[in-house]
């Protein structure tokens, strides 16, 4: 597929669920998040004290707001991927002036999208579709509600810092909410490929985000080429690095998340949904997701430290295994009446 393609030609997906395209390492991350002690209390209590009232009346005395008569063609984009996706009501979308390239998505019973000035300037048209798909697809999957929590939490961690209980919980459950938050970005580039059905424009987006200011002077095999170059690492020093690296970040790293969505795109998973095989909202059932999504989240992490080459994955995976084997022999030896898990 190309850049060009007309909305006539996109599949849509009637009642698309968000379990169609979310990675499920979100879903199990998320799973995890809600069970972590004391979560409920303070998840209550930030979201009690959240003003969504005060941050959409923000953006509309400080940023444009979409619409026929304002940005027309990012209007009509915005209702193209709603369509598309099956979402309904349609967010409302702003574009704030900030040069840096980066689009959002706020708020909780009524989730809005803002866009950079930077980024509407710097993608192309269909490349800005896959942005406005990505940015849905965290509505879809309701991420508005906890990444918001994030943000509050990290403007309280500093008031708590003076009290070591407060400071070590808060922390912990900042720990949590970062790593269900990189997972769903992963999670939305799908929904953004979903939006826009061409991985080339959904590439671009990365290249754009990683510093191309001009997508024709980048090869695209070259980009991702680094992305490899990161995951091969030969030095379990590199590989604390990496750790490191990415401890506080909210997003993976571009050329992670590159390659990720790219092998996505190349899978039968996402030739299923393209045909219309894929998970309807009507058949959700949210009483027995939690113990699905942590099982898929886990087959996840195994398949990933499976084929990984990084050498500190690769001892934990050994690590890992040599314990399985000996509880299991442990408890095959002394489970009452030879019984097995």
């Amino acid at each position: 597929m190309t850049g060009d393609i007309e909305q006539t030609s996109r599949v849509r997906f009637p009642g698309l669920s968000p379990r169609a395209y979310e990675h499920p390492a979100d879903r199990g991350a998320l799973a995890v998040l809600r069970a972590v002690p004391g979560i409920g209390p303070i998840l209550q209590a930030v979201a009690g004290a959240f003003t969504e009232r005060g941050e959409r009346l923000l953006q509309v005395a400080s940023s444009i707001r979409v619409g026929p008569k304002a940005y027309p063609s990012i209007d009509r984009l915005r209702n193209e991927v709603a369509a598309t996706l099956d979402l309904d009501p349609v967010p409302d979308i702003y574009v704030e002036r900030d040069a840096q390239a980066f689009a959002g998505t706020y708020g909780i019973d009524q989730p809005f999208i803002v866009l950079s000035t930077g980024l509407v300037d710097l993608v192309d048209h269909e490349t800005l579709r896959w942005v406005i798909g990505h940015e849905m697809g965290h509505v879809m999957s309701g991420h508005a509600l906890y990444s918001t929590i994030l943000r509050r939490l990290l403007g309280l961690q500093r008031s708590l810092g003076w009290l070591p209980a407060g400071y070590l919980a808060m922390r912990a459950i900042i720990a949590a909410l970062y790593e269900w938050q990189r997972k769903t970005e992963l999670s939305c580039d799908r929904a953004g490929l979903l939006a826009c059905q061409d991985p080339q424009a959904a590439l671009r987006g990365h290249i754009a985000l990683a510093g191309g200011m001009d997508a024709k002077q980048i090869d695209t095999s070259e980009f991702l080429a680094q992305a490899k170059e990161y995951q091969e690492v030969e030095d379990v020093r590199d590989s604390l690095l990496k750790l490191l690296h990415t401890e506080r970040r909210s997003h993976p790293l571009v050329v992670v998340r590159a390659a990720e969505l790219q092998r996505w795109s190349a899978s039968e998973e996402y030739r299923d949904i393209l045909t219309g095989t894929y998970a309807r909202r009507e058949d959700d059932s949210p009483s027995n997701n939690f113990s699905e999504d942590i099982k898929s989240a886990a087959r996840s992490y195994k398949e990933s430290m499976a084929n990984s080459t990084d050498p500190l994955i690769k001892v934990i995976n050994e690590v890992g295994e040599t314990v399985a084997g000996t509880a299991g022999r442990v408890w095959s030896r002394f489970a009452p009446n030879g019984a097995t898990e």
